[in-house]
């Protein structure tokens, strides 16, 4: 399905908001969040298209990323889809039972967020209860219309892979029986930088997710972990519901989280958590600002 193998979306350096291109980075094995985060220049091979969603093909323009953003624009996403829930181990670290089938829940396309250097904005009602977390995910993005698919067909839906941080109000997700309103405000879904063609990434179970707050290794497991595998959820998700191409479906956090430690490790004004899925993804860094 994919015409490409690394996708990015980015403004090139010397550009403007408006002129936003999409790319192949020239080094292939390039961590591209990482390597901007740490100052270095990345070059990337321009597209012919406009979206991820319908790339076109690669041309011989080479232009230097100024900024990079998330792989797909909010108009593209409709609603995110949300898994709770899903790794073993997380499981265990919050004292709940393992589901019998997905926990799904939903952000809106307002909560799409760019990585670094665009902020993620805790906002007032979070600041006030201290209730700011992070959480690793893989994201998986869909290529085309699915309906009723089963889980031997699901990846054929697949579009790529990238890295996203469900950024979560605890004391809002506790004190309701819905998450919505606890993961949904302006900036709680950081997606990206690169988004991986199921070329590279032919079984997601291979895949290793680790999550850093300000350096620090807070969370390390392979995808092996997850309760319900990614062809699981896509064909789950697509029954009797279609999911329209550019849905995003997050596919849960491991261990490690904030809620889940003594004492609670969330988030403040100025920390910067990174998440990173290798092989291939990289990494996506998010730096937090207190809404004043």
């Amino acid at each position: 399905m994919a015409a490409f193998k690394r996708l990015i979306r980015f403004v090139p350096a010397g550009g403007n908001a408006s002129s936003i291109l999409l790319g192949e980075p020239v080094d292939a094995a390039l961590d591209v969040g990482r390597a901007l985060r740490n100052g270095q220049d990345v070059q990337a091979r321009v597209f012919s298209g406009q979206s991820a969603l319908s790339p076109g093909s690669l041309t011989d323009k080479v232009e230097k990323v100024g900024k990079v953003l998330s792989p797909l624009a909010q108009k593209e996403v409709g609603t995110i889809r949300c898994i709770g829930l899903n790794y073993k181990q997380h499981a265990a670290e919050v004292k709940m039972d393992e589901p019998n089938e997905p926990v799904v829940f939903m952000k809106p396309d307002t909560a799409l967020a760019d990585p670094w250097p665009a902020p993620t904005i805790i906002p007032k009602f979070t600041v006030a209860s201290n209730t700011a977390d992070y959480e690793s995910e893989l994201a998986v993005v869909i290529g085309k219309a699915c309906k009723d698919v089963s889980e031997a067909s699901a990846l054929d839906y697949v579009l790529g892979y990238t890295a996203a941080n469900d950024v979560s109000c605890r004391d809002k997700q506790f004190s309701q029986s819905q998450w919505c309103f606890s993961k949904s405000f302006d900036g709680a879904c950081p997606l990206g930088p690169v988004l991986v063609s199921p070329s590279l990434v032919q079984d997601p179970a291979q895949l290793r997710i680790r999550g850093f707050n300000n350096g620090k290794k807070v969370q390390d497991c392979g995808l092996d972990d997850l309760i319900f595998s990614v062809p699981k959820l896509v064909s789950f998700l697509s029954q009797g519901t279609t999911l329209p191409p550019g849905t995003v479906i997050l596919t849960g956090t491991p261990a490690g989280v904030g809620v889940g430690m003594s004492p609670k490790g969330y988030l403040k004004d100025g920390d910067e958590f990174s998440v990173e899925i290798l092989p291939h993804i990289g990494t996506m860094t998010t730096v937090y600002q207190a809404q004043k």
